[in-house]
């Protein structure tokens, strides 16, 4: 069979080498988002052509070869119900970050070269199945963004890079402990994420400690509360695509880590600590609700609504963990898987939004950029339907997601699940406020206009266009017709133990 999964995984990172070497002998800026344009679409490409061939429930499509015998380590990749949308929206969101950065003129090929090689190692994790090569990925992940970040981030670059690093990097550390929990206590010894998932080899109080340190490594990946700090700098000093990418599959690493890992690893750790994974996740949800509704820079509101959706995500799987019966497992794990594609797909959408925005008025301030739905109406009803799926609007991304997770927390703790839906009116509310401070309204002093009152700066443009269009078409398709995730998604988490 040809090894489709390797050539998804790696056909960025052979752009990002042939861009390096072609840099020798000199690239223009217009040729070198060229290439990375084309190798990103052919690996969305590539992406589509494993979803079309089909996943069973179980891993399926696996290529592997022998790469450390002595050790269990092999190069091992697969494919299921959950690893699959998370590829399909990995390789759309940068193929949509390269296209939006085509104007982008400061060493270009490197930029370009980063971001592709950053799809590779985001791809690797999703698609791994040996922890060795996992835990390889996921810390290329961090070097990755770390210079996007500080290379062509906003004023106080070099410092949030620097945070953004020390955190995940000091949160590599626990996962590093709890697989090496998961291999010394395992008969035989491997690394083969299949063979541990068949036989979870912890128990008792080592089960308890390695589940500790993977929880807090994939909290502070997601991030939840308290351990969120990292993420609004990031956002806002980073440039608009490396937030596209840090919101929409970066986040994504952590959740997929705490239900592949820390929920198919070692369920029963899982199940005794969901009660108070449950609760930390309703405050994540919750405070980033809040505080999102006092910001008032339009970048800084749609990072925090980031800890409010995957304070949501973190609820569904711990959710699943502690249920009793198959039904509401379903419910919260559909909703929680759905729930990360939707997270990317919209909020990505939304940052791209407010890059736009900040590009033609300088500024992220909703007071001082009123009126802008009458003077760039494209991109000002863009948002606005990028805001209402955010707010979980019927018919747009989030609702089916959010609908199954709160349904299936609803069947095992109804309290929680009622304290969390305040998450979605608080949202509701801020989203409401930015609509009418930013977009609706006369301009603040029609500084933006020229003499005739026409606006100084364009519309949408066919680049633009090119990279929020398709994400805006995925918002109402996902809402309007799920099932074609849902399908795969299901076929996996049905195979679950309760």
């Amino acid at each position: 069979m040809f090894p489709l999964l390797t050539l998804t995984v790696f056909l960025p990172l052979a752009g990002a080498i042939l861009l390096v070497i072609a840099s020798q002998i000199g690239l223009s800026p217009r040729t070198s988002h060229a290439i990375g344009i084309i190798i990103s679409g052919l690996t969305l490409i590539s992406a589509l052509a494993v979803w079309l061939r089909g996943v069973d429930g179980e891993f399926s499509q696996i290529e592997q070869v022998e790469w450390i015998p002595s050790l269990g380590a092999g190069y091992r990749l697969g494919v299921d119900g959950i690893s699959l949308p998370l590829v399909l929206v990995t390789t759309v969101l940068f193929f949509a970050s390269l296209i939006f950065s085509a104007e982008i003129r400061e060493r270009a090929t490197a930029y370009v070269a980063l971001f592709l090689a950053l799809e590779t190692a985001c791809l690797g994790v999703f698609l791994s199945l040996d922890l060795v090569l996992f835990y390889v990925f996921w810390e290329v992940t961090l070097v990755g963004m770390y210079f996007i970040i500080a290379g062509w981030g906003h004023e106080h670059r070099q410092r949030a890079a620097l945070t953004f690093f020390i955190y995940t990097l000091l949160g590599s550390l626990p996962l590093l402990l709890g697989i090496l929990a998961l291999y010394l206590e395992g008969d035989p010894r491997t690394f083969d994420m299949r063979a541990i998932i068949a036989d979870p080899p912890l128990s008792g109080s080592i089960a308890t400690f390695a589940f500790a340190a993977l929880f807090i490594a994939f909290a502070i990946k997601i991030p939840i509360f308290p351990v969120h700090t990292w993420l609004p700098t990031a956002h806002v000093e980073a440039p608009t695509a490396g937030s596209v990418i840090l919101a929409g599959v970066l986040l994504k690493l952590g959740t997929y880590g705490l239900l592949r890992i820390g929920l198919q690893m070692t369920p029963d750790a899982f199940r005794d600590a969901a009660p108070y994974v449950a609760i930390i996740a309703v405050i994540s949800a919750l405070y980033g609700a809040f505080i999102a509704l006092a910001q008032s820079d339009l970048k800084r509101l749609v990072a925090y609504t980031s800890v409010n959706h995957m304070g949501y995500v973190a609820l569904g799987i711990a959710a699943a963990a502690a249920a009793t019966s198959a039904g509401d497992r379903d419910f919260a794990l559909d909703g929680a898987v759905l729930q990360m594609v939707s997270h990317g797909i919209v909020t990505g959408a939304l940052f791209l939004l407010v890059g736009m925005v900040q590009e033609r008025t300088g500024t992220r301030e909703m007071g001082e950029i009123s009126g802008l739905l009458g003077r760039v109406p494209r991109l000002g009803w863009a948002f606005i339907l990028a805001a209402f799926a955010s707010l979980g609007l019927p018919g747009l991304a989030h609702f089916p997601a959010e609908f199954q997770i709160f349904l299936g927390t609803f069947g095992v703790w109804p309290v929680a699940a009622a304290i969390v839906v305040i998450g979605i009116v608080v949202t509701a509310g801020l989203y409401l406020r930015a609509i009418q401070a930013a977009f609706l309204g006369p301009s603040p002093d029609g500084s933006n206009d020229d003499a005739s009152g026409t606006s100084r700066f364009g519309d949408l443009s066919f680049r633009e266009i090119g990279a929020v269009g398709p994400l805006l078409v995925l918002t109402v398709a996902i809402g309007v017709y799920p099932t074609m995730l849902l399908d795969a998604i299901h076929r996996t988490i049905d195979l679950l133990p309760v």
